[in-house]
């Protein structure tokens, strides 16, 4: 449960941002307030009008001058309005874009752990919904909530000055307005805070049945996708009722309680007027203020409404930019100068940062020497963990025991830039961008110029056995689409890999990068990959016996730790375990989009 803070604290947190705008806001501010200036202005006119320019004997001219008082008043509130759109609007949406970037670079510095507990959607309606309500405020709710609140209280002073009898009765309505606008701001607060939670949930929903649509058609689990997205959408919906609930309740007291105050007024105003207690001039004054009075105080409910929405916005915004960065860089960074590649992991133990048990760890004291250009195989029955030990060689997650050195040096002791030049990744699930051939595979490639990017792209997709790029409608320029899924399993995992190798790395690590390939094109990366990494060293979990053979040596991992290390031939020979774990690899590749594709096409012509 999200902790609790007061306006002023949300507030303050935001304060660094808006100082840079700061005098423009105040402008803006000001420019608001003058408007509301000539607003109540206009009353002062007509009480003139009524008391004296209407008397006997006056000349129509008079009427006239004051009729062209209103309309310059009337053009100047137009100005002042227009002063107060030009001095905001710019500097908000400067901030809004400064907060919006910072909240991406913050993101991407965060370690994979807090990537692991927060939901995409929850992010994306951080950095998109909750920004955009905060930038609304700042341009326009904070700056009328605080000239309301002055036009409010000036024109109950005028009210006052022309009739205190009368204002007394139109601010005894103010009272219950008070006592309800405190319970609103702690309910409407609640309320607006679960709302967009749920709009958060709902939009992770929508990205991950996106992002899985091919396995729902397949399974033809579409409609009761639907079903579990009608259901939070309907929770959603039912918290914007009663959200509109709450604000139509505040907006009915606030505007009937003026009302009837008015009506009151009215009453004892004509009395009065009839005792010669107050002219008519100063009457018809009156209840012209106290029409834009009332109108404001009405106003004052959307804006207070808006202001708890920007307020939970706002710490929605912080609980991830004040969300720890747990893998940082050293005070004082270390370099490889001339880098070997012999990687050693001394006593290494890891548990994952939420595991409810703490004494659980999924690594429990591995020890493991990766000669410096070696390239070892990394075997193990499923849930040994040897994808996270692999995941510890970039730092994606930070040892909670023990050490992995890089040529003698402590990971923890590298800047992350420098260590991930040395170290490569390929992951089992492959994660392409909604970008070109060419960016995906040279995107973490250093070229010295365009020659040698092309030279790197080339070497990168023919060692990977890409070829495939150059028959598609731009060659490398094409744009694969969100994730890569116009491509086939094996497509995308080609280019993955081409990725890892297109980088150069000293240690290349690889978690089981070959397992959507047929036989043959396995081969023949297999063939190239012996070529590339003769001076690589290079960690790869395997699945299938075609990939052990890929290595020099082999480890054999059992719960968290390495249990023997050996060539093939040797832990064959030795190790009963390790007969098992061989015997249990898939000897054939599998290419999960296309036997997807094949169920889909199998469940329409079903259906059909």
């Amino acid at each position: 449960m999200p902790t609790q803070s007061t306006l002023w604290e949300s507030l303050r947190r935001l304060y660094p941002h808006l100082r840079p705008i700061l005098p423009r806001l105040v402008l803006g501010l000001f420019a608001a307030l003058g408007a509301s200036i000539m607003v109540l202005a206009i009353p002062q006119v007509f009480r003139v009008l009524v008391n004296d320019a209407l008397a006997e004997g006056q000349s129509a001219a008079t009427v006239w001058i004051a009729s062209g008082i209103v309309l310059m008043l009337g053009v100047l509130e137009a100005a002042f309005v227009a002063m107060r759109r030009f001095f905001v609007i710019n500097p908000a949406t400067t901030v809004e874009t400064n907060l919006r970037t910072s909240f991406y670079r913050h993101l991407q510095n965060l370690a994979i752990a807090f990537h692991d507990r927060w939901g995409s959607g929850q992010l994306l309606s951080r950095a998109m919904t909750d920004l955009n309500l905060m930038r609304r405020w700042m341009a326009f709710g904070a700056i009328m909530l605080v000239v309301d609140s002055i036009t409010v209280t000036a024109g109950v002073a005028i009210m006052f000055f022309m009739s205190w009898p009368l204002a007394l009765i139109f601010l005894a309505a103010a009272v219950p307005v008070m006592i309800y606008g405190f319970r609103f701001r702690t309910s409407y607060s609640r309320v607006s805070r679960k709302s967009q939670d749920q709009a958060g949930d709902l939009a992770t929903t929508v990205e991950e049945s996106v992002h899985g649509i091919r396995v729902l058609k397949a399974f033809g689990r579409s409609r009761e996708a639907l079903d579990a997205f009608s259901d939070q959408a309907e929770e959603l919906r039912e918290t914007e009722i009663h959200k509109a609930k709450s604000l139509a309740t505040f907006s009915l007291i606030v505007t009937l309680l003026p009302e009837l105050a008015l009506g009151a007024s009215l009453v004892t105003g004509i009395v009065l007027a009839a005792n010669d207690a107050v002219t008519i001039g100063s009457l018809v004054a009156f209840f012209a203020t106290a029409g834009v009075v009332a109108g404001r105080v009405e106003f004052i409910g959307p804006l207070l409404a808006m202001t708890f929405t920007a307020k939970t916005a706002i710490d929605r915004h912080y609980e991830v930019m004040e969300s720890e960065n747990t893998i940082t860089d050293p005070a004082r960074a270390r370099s490889l100068t001339d880098p070997r590649g012999e990687v050693t992991f001394d006593d290494v133990h890891f548990r994952y940062p939420d595991a409810v048990d703490t004494s659980a760890s999924v690594i429990n004291g591995v020890d493991l020497t990766l000669r410096a250009g070696e390239t070892m195989a990394l075997v193990g029955i499923t849930g040994c963990g040897k994808s996270t030990l692999l995941q510890l060689v970039p730092r994606l997650y930070d040892v909670t025991g023990g050490a992995i050195r890089i040529d003698g040096i402590d990971l923890r002791e590298f800047s992350l830039s420098e260590l991930r030049r040395h170290v490569a990744v390929a992951f089992e699930d492959t994660t392409l961008f909604s970008n070109s051939v060419r960016e995906n595979v040279l995107m973490g490639a250093d070229p010295r110029n365009d020659d040698d990017a092309e030279a790197i792209l080339a070497e990168a997709l023919d060692v990977a056995q890409a070829h495939f790029v150059y028959s598609l409608p731009d060659g490398v320029d094409t744009l694969i689409g969100e994730e890569g899924l116009s491509l086939s399993g094996g497509q995308r995992q080609r280019l993955a890999l081409a990725r890892a190798i297109a980088a150069k790395p000293k240690v290349l690590v690889l978690d089981d990068p070959l397992s959507a390939l047929d036989v043959r094109t396995e081969e023949l990366v297999e063939e190239r990959l012996r070529e590339l990494l003769a001076d690589t060293t290079t960690l790869i979990v395997a699945h299938r016996p075609s990939t052990v053979a890929l290595a020099d040596r082999v480890a054999l991992m059992e719960n968290g730790r390495i249990a023997d290390v050996g060539t093939h031939t040797e832990l064959l020979a030795r190790s009963d375990h390790y007969r098992y774990v061989i015997a249990s690899l898939s000897d054939e590749p599998v290419d999960l989009d296309s036997e997807l594709e094949e169920l889909g096409r199998n469940d329409q012509e079903a259906r059909a």
